[in-house]
C-alpha cells in the first residue's frame, strides 16, 4: 500500500524515572510524563487533538488497574472530549502507541497528538503481573519453564556454539549499558559494574546471571507529535520521523535460533522508507531485555554481518566513539524495562541525542537514530517488532 504521508516531528518529550514507585499510583506516573511532554513542546493541553496510551498489564483488581486508563490519566490533566485510544502489544506497546499517533498525523487526520506509555510492575504478588494466567487459560508454557530468561538462555547457548560468543561477551553488554545508565538520572540501575561482578552474580538461567536480565519497574514516558508545518510554530529544533514500521513474526519451524526474522524484515522496511541504511546511523536504542539480545540485534538490524555481533561489541563499535553507539540511555538492562513505557522512553532518548541534550552520554554530532522495540514471543519469534528512524 502506498499513500502520500505528511512529515511528522517529535516536538515534546517527557519521562519519569524508572524504578520502584510503590508510593505512587499508575495514574500519577502517567500524568507526570504527559505534563512534561506538553511543557517541553510548549503547547497548550487544549491543542492536543488525539491521544493514545500504552499499557500492557491485564486487568487485575490487586493492581488497581483500569480498562480505560488513558482516559482516566488524561482527565487528570484536563484533556477530554477528544479521541483517546489504548493499545497493547506486549513489550512493544509503547512503540505501537507512538505509531498510532504518528500514522493519524502523517495521513492528515490530525495535526497534534500525544502518545504515552505507563506501567506499574512492582507489586506484592508478582504472579498478578501475568494476570494469574496459569489459573485462567489452558496454556501451561510458563509452568513448564518457558520464561523469558529461559528462552534467551537457550539462544545464548546456540550463539556460543554457532558463533563463538562467550559469557564474557554477554557481560560486556551489561558493563557498557550499566556505564551509560550510571550517567542517566532516570535509569533504574545507576551503578556501574565490572565483568567479574556480572559473571559472579546469581545465576538465573545458565548462562545468564542476574545482571544479564532486565529488571521490572514502574514509570511512564510520553511524546507530543505534530505535522512538520505545525511544528514550526513551536520549535526550531524538531526531530523528524523518517521511518515508522511495525510488523509481526513468521513463526516458522525452521527459523534460525540465532536471528529474529521479524527484526530483519522490519529493519529492511525501515531503511527503505527512510532512504537510509545502517551506515547512516549515529545512535540506536535497541531492545536489550537480556544481554544476548543486544548482540543478536546488532546483526539483525544490519549493524554488522551475521555472526560478527560479538566482534562488533569487542571492538567498541557499539560504544562511545564507535560506529553506532547503542543504548546510551542504559538500555533495558540499566534504564529498566517498564513494559508499556519502554518504546516511548527509547524515542525520548533518541530525541535528546539528536537535540544534543544528552549531557554526559551525548554522542557527538548525532543526526540519525534508530529505535527498536519488540514484544511478545511465540515459538522462536517475536510477536511484533517496531522500528523508528529519527533524524534532525
Amino acid at each position: 500500500m502506498t499513500m502520500n504521508l505528511r512529515k511528522v516531528a517529535v516536538v515534546g518529550i517527557g519521562e519519569t524515572s524508572f524504578g520502584r514507585h510503590m508510593e505512587r499510583s499508575i495514574t500519577d506516573l502517567a500524568a507526570e510524563a504527559c505534563l512534561k511532554a506538553i511543557k517541553d513542546a510548549g503547547v497548550s493541553h487544549r491543542k492536543v487533538q488525539l491521544a493514545t496510551g500504552a499499557y500492557a498489564a491485564q486487568w487485575n483488581s490487586a493492581l488497581g488497574q483500569y480498562f480505560t486508563l488513558p482516559q482516566i490519566v488524561l482527565r487528570e490533566i484536563g484533556i477530554t472530549q477528544i479521541p483517546i485510544f489504548r493499545v497493547e502489544n506486549g513489550c512493544s506497546s509503547g512503540s505501537v502507541a507512538f505509531r498510532d499517533v504518528w500514522y493519524r498525523i502523517a495521513t492528515g487526520e490530525y495535526d497534534i497528538g500525544l502518545a504515552f506509555g505507563v506501567e506499574k510492575m512492582n507489586v506484592a504478588d508478582s504472579k498478578s503481573i501475568r494476570g494469574q494466567i496459569s489459573d485462567h487459560v489452558p496454556e501451561r508454557d510458563f509452568d513448564l519453564g518457558l520464561t523469558a530468561a529461559g528462552i534467551y538462555a537457550m539462544m545464548a547457548r546456540r550463539m556460543m556454539a554457532q558463533y563463538g560468543v562467550t559469557r564474557e561477551n554477554l557481560a560486556q553488554v551489561v558493563v557498557k549499558n550499566r556505564r551509560f545508565g550510571s550517567m542517566n538520572p532516570l535509569a533504574q540501575y545507576q551503578d556501574a559494574v565490572t565483568i567479574d561482578e556480572v559473571l559472579s552474580a546469581r545465576m538465573i538461567s545458565d548462562p545468564l546471571t542476574l545482571y544479564m536480565c532486565c529488571g521490572r519497574g514502574d514509570g511512564a514516558a510520553a511524546v507530543i507529535l505534530m505535522d512538520a508545518e505545525t511544528a514550526k510554530q513551536y520549535t526550531t529544533h524538531p526531530v523528524y520521523v523518517a521511518a515508522n514500521v511495525l510488523t509481526s513474526g513468521t513463526y516458522a519451524d525452521d527459523v534460525d535460533f540465532v536471528t529474529f526474522d521479524v527484526d530483519v524484515r522490519a529493519a529492511a522496511q525501515a531503511y527503505e522508507m527512510a532512504g537510509l541504511g545502517p551506515e547512516d546511523l549515529d545512535v540506536a536504542e535497541v531492545h536489550d531485555s537480556f544481554a544476548p539480545a543486544e548482540i543478536k540485534h546488532y546483526e539483525d538490524l544490519g549493524f554488522c554481518a551475521r555472526g560478527e555481533g560479538a566482534r562488533f561489541l569487542e571492538e567498541g563499535l557499539s560504544d562511545m566513539g564507535g560506529k553506532i553507539v547503542v543504548n546510551t540511555s542504559g538500555g533495558l538492562l540499566s534504564k529498566g524495562h517498564v513494559i508499556g513505557a519502554t518504546g516511548i522512553s527509547q524515542v525520548c532518548e533518541l530525541v535528546k541525542q539528536l537535540r544534543g541534550t544528552a549531557h554526559h552520554r551525548q554522542v557527538e554530532g548525532a543526526k540519525v537514530g534508530l529505535q527498536h522495540n519488540s514484544g511478545g514471543y511465540v515459538h522462536t519469534e517475536f510477536c511484533s517488532c517496531a522500528i523508528n528512524i529519527l533524524t534532525r
